[in-house]
């Protein structure tokens, strides 16, 4: 019963990666990191079948052996994170743009200093 709540949980996970694939403000290898996770105990071949994607495989391989982010990834996660405060700024506009500000100062300064 266990490794059917993990792997529902996995393929939870790479349902919200597809979609965050499609769309420019949800993150993507996030997602997968954590479907990597649910089928590692829940159903090892899906989980062999991420690692050998061939986009997102070397990203979320880097992560599980060196807790790497490739400074191009750090570079696009940053500036999808600037688009959305710029976003917000001009659409929801003050006070909502401390929001997304908060968020990327936290989550941007932590993405910067892990390992490439």
């Amino acid at each position: 019963m266990k490794r059917r709540l993990w792997t529902a949980a996995g393929l939870f996970f790479v349902g919200l990666g597809a979609v965050g694939a499609l769309l420019p403000l949800l993150p993507t290898v996030p997602f997968l990191l954590l479907a990597l996770f649910c089928f590692a105990r829940g159903n090892p071949a899906w989980e062999q079948r991420l690692l050998d994607h061939p986009t997102y495989g070397p990203l979320l391989r880097d992560w599980r052996q060196r807790r790497a982010i490739p400074r191009r990834a750090k570079w696009a996660a940053l500036i999808a994170m600037g688009v959305s405060v710029a976003v917000t700024g001009f659409t929801a506009g003050w006070p909502w743009v401390l929001i997304p500000l908060t968020v990327m100062a936290l989550s941007g300064s932590w993405i910067w200093t892990r390992n490439e």
